[in-house]
């Protein structure tokens, strides 16, 4: 009997080290009221957790995130990430739900049930009354700029996350899909989607990187939207969805940076052998058109029907599916034979269907914004 009540002593002994063991064994870095008993309903709401964001900012935030607001532009990549639900607060801008806005238009719903707490747009002012009423658990900002995010986060004592990047290409874009993941708990969902991403990357790179430059035609992009709409001279150098099919853009060699204005003389004289122009900004090409056909009729792309569409992929920032769908377009056209296997469609709405949850095709054919050739004085 004496041996019997020191075995179940021992049993006794045993368990109660197991629980203690148990106790320290979570892998996420918690503070605040995470000494609270398991029993207490709010205690999961009191524990706090320090994320690094985009920029190298340490930032406690609530260990369950339930009211998110984006900033400048960061709506795009939390619905990207499959966390718009989670949104309260967004720009005003957003919440019209322009096509042209993919993001926007597909959650229009939501967004509208949001509150307005930027204006949006080039002069985006951010409402800071607003911010202050709304209290969300965190707000997720995308900029460049630390000290933006710093001084937010120290006026309104409420934690800003920064996101960012500059291109589908930049590993920036899918560390942002990923960190919005872990803080919104959709980690699954944001993780496939920058998985996704980098796959198209790296096809679109693998199918153009070794075409020698002399098997290349040359390529003009024009009527793009920058500081607004502009006609057939608004251009750009490192054009995004050139630069992930490898093209010979001639904008290239005026040794710019990013979008601006080109003299037209200067397109006669490279001659580009395709052009592709924004669809959204025809007219205004067309009204140069009615003024100057001697120079459109000079070129050899108009000559050869060799004009496509560029869907804008810039409107309150870069719309990610766009640019990447632009970057496939532009491949099956530029190199037949490297896109052979690619249908265009299909491979358009697979973009879509991940990074928006639905197809998209025929909400840009509906709005005027869709993929094809084009031309110039209809």
């Amino acid at each position: 009997m004496e041996q019997m009540r020191k075995w179940i002593a021992c049993l006794l002994a045993l368990a109660v080290a197991v629980g203690f063991a148990s106790c320290g064994s979570g892998n996420v870095q918690e503070s605040g009221s995470n000494q609270m008993s398991a029993q207490d309903s709010s205690s999961q709401q009191d524990k706090t957790q320090v994320i690094t964001d985009i920029l190298g900012r340490k930032v406690e935030i609530p260990l369950q995130v339930e009211s998110i607001v984006g900033l400048s532009s960061a709506p795009r990549f939390i619905a990207y990430a499959g966390a718009a639900d989670k949104l309260v607060g967004v720009s005003q801008l957003e919440q019209q739900g322009d096509p042209g806005m993919p993001h926007a238009y597909v959650n229009q719903e939501r967004f509208a049930s949001c509150t307005a707490v930027s204006s949006g747009g080039s002069g985006d002012t951010i409402y800071t009354e607003e911010l202050i009423q709304l209290d969300p658990d965190v707000i997720i900002m995308k900029t460049s700029v630390a000290e933006k995010a710093d001084e937010l986060q120290a006026q309104l004592d409420i934690p800003v996350v920064t996101v960012d990047a500059v291109s589908f290409m930049d590993p920036a874009f899918s560390q942002s899909l990923t960190l919005i993941g872990q803080i919104a708990g959709t980690e699954e969902h944001a993780n496939q989607v920058a998985a996704a991403v980098q796959g198209w990357a790296a096809d679109l790179d693998a199918r153009t990187r070794d075409i020698p430059d002399e098997n290349k035609p040359t390529v003009y992009t024009g009527a793009l939207g920058f500081s607004g709409a502009h006609g057939f001279e608004g251009t750009s150098a490192n054009f995004p969805p050139f630069v992930a099919i490898h093209a010979k853009n001639v904008a290239d060699e005026t040794g710019e940076k990013g979008t601006f204005l080109v003299d037209l003389e200067k397109v006669a004289v490279w001659d580009p052998e395709y052009i592709f122009l924004n669809p959204g900004s025809m007219n205004l090409v067309n009204e140069d058109y009615a003024v100057n056909p001697d120079f459109y009729h000079n070129l050899t792309a108009v000559q050869e029907g060799k004009l496509y569409t560029m869907v804008s992929f810039n409107y309150f920032s870069t719309n990610m599916e766009l640019a990447i769908v632009d970057a496939y377009f532009a491949g099956s056209v530029l190199y037949p034979e490297q896109f052979a296997d690619i249908r265009f469609e299909e491979k358009a709405e697979e973009i879509f269907n991940t990074m928006l949850g639905c197809d998209y095709l025929d909400v840009l054919d509906q709005n005027g914004q869709g993929f094809g050739t084009i031309t110039i004085g209809e």
